[in-house]
């Protein structure tokens, strides 16, 4: 599975940046995908991922409200929407998934290059 991300940025505080994350390659046994950042000096935190077949969702405490994550029909593409951006999210952010592993029940990651967020107060 090869991840391709777009979309970050440079956005003023309580803007809007949408970054999109496409999968290619074997996308059938995708189990979910979403968003990482990492910010300098900074632990990477999860911040939103989506979940294939129900399509639940998840968000890290600090984006809930102001982040959505989606995914369109042909379950290869995911996208988040970033509203009323804070200096704080200013972050590298990292798209994954994790695919079932055929015959186990265990998965593997995946990862895109990262793409770079900044907000400017």
């Amino acid at each position: 599975v090869q991840l391709a991300e777009s979309g970050g940025g440079l956005v003023q505080a309580g803007g809007s940046l949408r970054l999109s994350c496409g999968a290619s390659g074997s996308t059938f046994n995708i189990n979910s995908m979403g968003w990482y950042r990492q910010a300098p000096g900074k632990q990477r935190e999860l911040v939103a991922r989506i979940f294939s077949g129900a399509l639940s969702t998840t968000y890290a405490d600090s984006v809930k409200g102001r982040f959505t994550v989606s995914r369109d029909n042909d379950k290869a593409t995911i996208y988040l929407q970033m509203n009323s951006l804070k200096p704080e999210d200013t972050a590298i952010y990292y798209c994954f998934a994790l695919v079932g592993v055929e015959g186990s029940v265990s998965e593997r990651d995946y990862w895109g290059q990262g793409t770079q967020v900044t907000v400017s107060s």
